[in-house]
């Protein structure tokens, strides 16, 4: 059973682990990356003993960061048409 319930707004980014974290009563932190969020992972774990939060959070939010990130990285197609100048 999971310790607790958060809401992804009150963990914090932490940007050395690369995860969203939340403290846990043993004095580390739960922690959980943007990629097990995209793929619909819900429970954060602490690496320093064996409780676990359920994290409640909407994975669209996520899906269409990801999206918007492709798109600016030139990895999907543009909608622009190419012109071949003679």
């Amino acid at each position: 059973m999971s310790y607790d319930e958060v809401e992804i707004e009150d963990m914090e980014w932490n940007e050395e682990l690369q995860a969203y974290t939340y403290p846990c009563p043993c004095g580390d932190l739960f922690q959980i990356t943007k990629e097990d969020l995209k793929l619909g992972e819900e429970i954060a774990r602490c690496p320093s003993c064996s409780l676990y939060i359920t994290v409640i959070y909407n994975i669209e939010d996520f899906l269409a960061d990801s999206d918007q990130n492709r798109r600016n990285k030139g990895l999907e197609p543009s909608n622009q048409q190419r012109i071949t100048v003679a």
